[in-house]
């Protein structure tokens, strides 16, 4: 189970997201699909301190959001929720494994050194 804190600003997110789904020009399936995935994402980052559980979950919750419409057009799915839980649960996992690979990275001399022919 996930410490009060955490409870509290899930619970405290969710109202949030709720009303703001009322709003118009507001996609409310793709919205309350993106907390979902956010929610998850925050959830199962156990051993991370909250501000950066708190980032990870604006990240995925802005990330799933916006990416919905960009699912929808290119999969066989038509519900923006799913479309948007799912950019939104897997963003963060499938970011920080590309900055992983960034890293490995072997770049030549050159452009280690900043462009200079020495």
């Amino acid at each position: 189970m996930a410490e009060p804190s955490t409870a509290t600003l899930l619970l405290t997110t969710a109202a949030g997201i709720g009303v703001s789904s009322l709003v118009p020009g507001i996609d409310g399936n793709a919205l309350i699909g993106a907390f979902a995935g956010a929610a998850l994402v925050a959830i199962s980052s156990k051993n991370l301190p909250l501000l950066q559980r708190l980032a990870y979950m604006v990240i995925s919750l802005a990330v799933g959001y916006l990416a919905a419409p960009e699912i929808i057009h290119n999969t066989p799915l038509k519900q923006s929720g799913v479309a948007a839980f799912i950019a939104s649960a897997g963003v963060i996992a499938l970011t920080l494994h590309g900055i992983d690979l960034i890293k490995t990275i072997r770049l030549p001399d050159w452009l280690r050194k900043g462009g200079r022919n020495d």
